[in-house]
């Protein structure tokens, strides 16, 4: 009897730790457990099982983007390594590479940004140990030649020319180059065009890039879908833990204080033109109100059923449209407000309207009900856009880059419950100001229309 009441008690303790443990998962935004062990070696291995039968998602995000790009003249090399981890090594060749994809019913595809370089595939997760072992060869053993190394760069630099024939592209690059003086946000993720030039002249460079980046301490292996924690953990070990930990750390600049307006100006006839407000916003902080504050605010503001928005575009049809944002980054960058215009003769009265606009909101309290209903469709988006192992894993992939911990997606949404209107004022009126601001303008005109 004596048995059989312990017995019964310890199956209630379990009761009661598996019903707390659903309780506290039901409060955050992602409905899945965020499994996470550190190898020895500094590799964080992350695992998020999710009901996908027989597939599998696997993401390796690398922590270096273009701000670790530090040494003058040596920017674009986060992005050009997300076309050279493609050449293969000694083990696998770019061709064999490929022939396993085939094999997995797999594509493996990467992308860079401004703070990380992301490598990911999804396929057969009976493949999950083939997986493992081609993508530990390649970030441990890649392997090429000058010759590839060349033929590389080259492609790089078509790249960039070709995406520079756009005046959006060559307004986003003085923007960053005017808002930024001494941080690495200065230069896009493609780098200065007079570093992607001299590129293929940089090959001793590039292995001690590498050498420096590509290593566990800024690498976190992901996998999302039909997969168990133990299983994943266990193929982490065996193809990383090897892995030697490396000792770089970059130094990266602190931007001054900004203290007057900036204007970057692109001359561009028969061209739709264009303008954007680029104010200093902060750093992403998964317990600070000041990004799901400016979150919630832009998206009242300029959304398609903003007021500013039914005015200039629908009404007065001056603007095709406006929207804006804050940057989610690792350091301090930037808030746009961005309006393609109708005609140029207008873009002094946008930019005009859009900051009184801005003005308004650090005086005038949002009504709470439109507060509410705007935080319920972020997060209802956010939540029903979590529908396959690749969404999961490219929206936790955001917040590894941005902090190296996944649950930062949930942290970051529980503080959105918190945001009042007072918090919407307080940031309108921290941000929102001449002093940090610059004007980014795509028109005819030799220099910038507004002032």
């Amino acid at each position: 009897m004596k048995n059989r009441f312990v017995a019964l008690l310890l199956l209630f303790a379990v009761a009661v730790s598996s019903a707390v443990a659903q309780g506290s998962q039901s409060k955050k935004i992602l409905p899945y457990p965020i499994h996470q062990k550190m190898l020895n070696n500094g590799l964080n291995v992350v695992t998020v099982p999710y009901n996908s039968p027989g597939i599998a998602a696997f993401y390796l995000v690398v922590r270096a983007g273009s701000r670790e790009e530090v040494e003058k003249g040596k920017t674009g090399f986060a992005h050009f390594f997300e076309h050279m981890m493609f050449r293969g090594t000694d083990k696998y060749s770019k061709e064999a590479y490929g022939d396993i994809m085939k094999a997995m019913g797999a594509a493996a595809n990467a992308n860079t940004s401004i703070d990380r370089t992301m490598y990911y595939m999804t396929g057969n997760k009976e493949m999950l140990d083939k997986m493992f072992e081609i993508e530990a060869d390649r970030f441990q053993n890649l392997k090429y030649s000058v010759h590839d190394f060349k033929t590389e760069a080259g492609a790089v630099k078509g790249e960039y020319t070709k995406n520079s024939a756009s005046p959006y592209q060559q307004l986003y690059e003085k923007t960053a180059s005017t808002a930024f003086t001494k941080h690495t946000y200065a230069h896009t993720t493609m780098g200065f065009f007079e570093d992607v030039v001299d590129m293929p002249n940089q090959y001793d460079y590039s292995l001690t890039f590498f050498d420096r980046f590509y290593r566990p301490e800024y690498t976190t292996i992901m996998v999302v879908g039909d997969v168990k924690p133990e299983q994943v953990n266990q193929l982490a070990a065996q193809y990383f833990g090897n892995w030697k930990r490396g000792n770089y750390k970059p130094d990266i600049a602190t931007e001054p204080k900004q203290t007057e307006t900036r204007y970057a100006h692109v001359k561009q006839a028969g061209f739709p033109p264009y303008l954007s407000l680029n104010y200093k916003g902060p750093a992403f902080n998964d317990k600070s109100k000041d990004l799901p504050a400016l979150n919630i605010l832009t998206t009242i503001l300029f959304a398609e059923n903003s007021d500013l928005y039914r005015k200039l575009v629908i009404n007065e049809q001056k603007a095709r449209f406006i929207g804006g944002g804050a940057q989610f980054a690792r350091d301090p960058n930037l808030i746009s407000v961005s309006a393609s215009v109708v005609k140029p003769e207008d873009m002094q009265y946008i930019k005009d309207e859009i900051t009184k606009t801005l003005n308004n909101a650090k005086t005038k309290p949002i009504d709470a009900k439109k507060i509410e209903e705007t935080k319920s469709r972020i997060k209802y988006s956010f939540a029903m856009s979590m529908d396959s192992p690749d969404a999961i894993a490219n929206a936790l992939g955001r917040y590894i880059w941005l902090t190296g911990n996944p649950e930062s997606l949930n942290n970051i949404y529980s503080v959105y419950d918190t945001i009042t209107a007072k918090d919407l004022m307080d940031v309108a009126k921290k941000y929102f100001v001449n002093q940090t601001l610059t004007i980014g303008t795509i028109s005819p005109a030799e220099k910038s229309p507004v002032k």
